[in-house]
């Protein structure tokens, strides 16, 4: 593997995804490793606008709107990706696993439709490795009510949140190697050791 690896942390709402990456963030700062930190949808200039689109309360956009509105953000970011792989670290919030386990195991999108238009807006750009953040759904509801402001993803049912991990809980059946699951129902503290550990191993 690269030592200058893309990771990507994936989960669904309040599983602590988003403090683990500032977290690995912060400690290569401290170590003084170059990397990047991007988000998806957002990242880029033309990513983030699209992002707004998305996450807007207002907005009321069909399944495969959202689909093609995502898949439009992430192509924005892709020459950040080439631009930066085997150069420096890269760590992204959310990525194409997110993709697959929303629209597809979520909203019921075609997964070949899906992969295909991945496929090509990739090539041979690949994930490293991933940390899949869970948590039950009782500790993700808590969370969100603490948020001071909730997107439109932050407000589906509890059925679809369900839905999305066990998602994301097939994918990574499927490529146990390159994923590891944090249980955020557990210490932070604890969670933060062992990625800070894994992340050691990747670099």
């Amino acid at each position: 593997m690269s030592k200058k690896p893309i990771i990507v942390f994936e989960g669904i709402e309040g599983t602590g995804k988003s403090h683990h990456i500032k977290n690995v963030a912060n400690y290569l700062k401290i170590k003084k490793i170059k990397f990047i930190q991007i988000r998806e949808p957002g990242g880029s200039a033309n990513s983030e606008k699209i992002r707004n689109l998305i996450l807007d309360n207002k907005s009321t956009f069909n399944k495969e709107t959202d689909l093609l509105l995502y898949l439009s953000a992430r192509s924005e970011n892709i020459e950040i990706i080439r631009k930066n792989s085997g150069k420096k670290i890269i760590l992204i919030d959310r990525f194409t696993d997110s993709t697959i386990a929303y629209q597809h195991y979520g909203m019921g999108v075609n997964l070949k439709f899906i992969q295909s238009i991945n496929n090509h807006i990739l090539r041979n750009v690949k994930i490293d490795f991933t940390f899949l953040n869970t948590v039950n759904l009782t500790n993700m509801k808590e969370r969100l009510r603490l948020r001071k402001k909730l997107n439109r993803y932050d407000k589906f049912d509890s059925k679809f949140y369900e839905k999305v991990q066990n998602g994301f809980l097939k994918i990574l059946k499927k490529r146990p190697k390159k994923y590891i699951k944090i249980n955020s129902n557990l210490d932070i503290n604890l969670n933060e050791n062992i990625i800070l550990n894994k992340i050691n191993d990747l670099i």
